[in-house]
């Protein structure tokens, strides 16, 4: 039986049943096709594209249209999966009409069915006013990468008490504010069980250990397409950059020996069109 669409009050009924949600990220149509055929329950557009596809240091450079593009790839790739676009660094660090035009955007030009912002108490407002206008929120605490050059780099949030019982406020706060899901971001396992313990809705890890009600990575990464990257928290499925690479090579090889294309990868003319083309040339 196919696949039914994912929905958000599956997901939280999932987090009842303690059925553990798989997430991935996407940034266009081939990727986005594959990880909904594989049955990934939830794709995130996320700003990490701009590490990821464009190349940039961090996320912060990715501005709103970048993120609508990428999601109106993704959305065309994806029929079962739920689909959450990403809010870029200063798309809701403004007013809130203007966080909700910024947000309705995913929705009505990129197709996604929820948006994600990131940070606790400070964006508490912001995401109320999402919500009451209709549109659905993930939430996003921890090591958020928006505020790198805050942290002082992407490090691990929360190892000492008072940070760590902050993290966890943000949550709560996060949850009366009316997010449907909380992405925990590089923190300690321990505190990680704790809040997935006392929330309602499901928490989605990355770098947050294995009692998170589900599991996002960067595709890219779990693939093994970013050679020079490889933190701790990210399990290699493939080698997929390695593959790519050894196929490249070859292909360039080929291609200057002379090896490809060869008559296998060559099509040929009907015969009576050759003796036609014969005629002509006398």
């Amino acid at each position: 039986m196919d696949r039914k669409r994912v929905t958000i009050p599956q997901l939280m009924e999932w987090k009842k049943k303690q059925h553990k949600i798989s997430a991935l990220t996407a940034y266009d149509y081939t990727f986005a096709r594959l990880l909904d055929e594989s049955g990934i329950d939830l794709i995130l557009v996320g700003d990490s594209a701009g590490m990821v596809s464009m190349g940039h240091e961090n996320t912060l450079p990715v501005t709103m249209d970048e993120m609508i593009f990428h999601t109106r790839c993704v959305r065309r790739g994806v029929h079962k999966a739920l689909l959450v676009g990403d809010m870029p660094f200063m798309s809701y660090h403004v007013s809130e009409a203007d966080t909700i035009q910024n947000a309705g955007r995913f929705i009505q030009e990129g197709g996604a069915e929820a948006v994600k912002m990131e940070g606790g108490s400070r964006i508490l407002d912001k995401i109320r006013a999402v919500v009451q206008a209709g549109i659905s929120v993930m939430g996003h605490v921890g090591l958020t990468p928006q505020s790198v050059h805050q942290f002082g780099g992407y490090r691990v949030q929360g190892k000492n008490y008072l940070d760590a019982r902050q993290i966890k406020k943000d949550a709560l706060d996060l949850q009366k504010a009316g997010v449907f899901a909380l992405v925990l971001e590089g923190i300690p396992m321990e505190l990680a069980a704790e809040i997935t313990a006392e929330l309602e809705i499901p928490t989605i890890g990355i770098g947050a250990g294995p009692h998170c009600d589900g599991q996002i990575l960067v595709t890219q990464d779990m693939l093994g397409m970013n050679l020079d990257f490889a933190p701790k928290f990210v399990k290699k499925y493939s080698e997929v950059g390695a593959a790519i690479r050894s196929a490249v090579l070859n292909y360039n090889e080929e291609v200057q020996s002379g090896a490809f294309p060869d008559e296998a990868h060559s099509y040929h003319m009907k015969k009576e069109k050759l003796r036609s083309v014969g005629n002509d040339s006398r």
